[in-house]
């Protein structure tokens, strides 16, 4: 198997960009880009550290980051496994990606930036949700915003679909890495009561 070894060949492979693709590029949030924005309750979240790389899925009730001004956002981190994947690596390394999306569109909006992650407690109360706040809220200076097309959802028929029945549940996963000592039908079986009682 060959591999693409430098950026002149694998540019001779592609060609030019076109002028949409590159003209889509802000460096803040435009009036359009904001509210496409404020509409995701959903992104995913890309970070890379001294340990590697991380992708975490973030969502919230209602818009998943909060506009500080037009060159940055804020995020709270709300409750999850601990394992702190993502505030490691920002911590090492202030570089992320973000990528938004919304039910029922095919249109991704991606942010590229650096991150921060603050204790502030001040913008912590801001994400104040039934009673409870975030630890720490991630901070993302924006360096780059724009729309991806739509293809790969297409392809996918993402929001057309539902696969879920195919897939196993975590419970069983958790068991399979566990030789059965984690996880199983009783995990499982409770799992909708504990997410829903940890859920901020």
């Amino acid at each position: 198997m060959e591999f693409v070894k430098d950026i002149a060949a694998l540019e001779a492979l592609y060609g030019t960009p076109s002028v949409p693709a590159m003209r889509k590029v802000a460096t803040r949030l435009t009036p359009l880009y904001r509210k496409w924005i404020m509409v995701s309750r959903f992104c995913v979240l890309s970070t890379v550290g001294p340990e590697g790389t991380d992708g975490s899925p973030r969502g919230d009730d209602g818009p998943v980051v909060l506009e500080l001004d037009d060159r940055t956002l804020a995020m709270p981190d709300w409750r999850g496994n601990n394992r702190m994947d993502s505030l490691r690596n920002i911590v090492a390394d202030g570089r992320v990606s973000l990528m938004f999306m919304v039910p029922g569109s095919n249109t991704v909006v991606r942010v590229n930036g650096e991150a921060r992650v603050t204790t502030d407690a001040d913008l912590c109360a801001r994400f104040e949700a039934k009673g409870r706040l975030p630890r720490s809220v991630i901070v993302i200076k924006i360096s780059e915003v724009y729309a991806q097309c739509a293809r790969a959802p297409l392809r996918a028929g993402l929001w057309h679909r539902d696969d879920s029945a195919e897939v196993p549940a975590f419970g069983d996963i958790l068991a399979e890495l566990t030789d059965g000592e984690v996880g199983g039908a009783a995990y499982e079986a409770a799992s909708a009561a504990r997410l829903t009682d940890s859920m901020w």
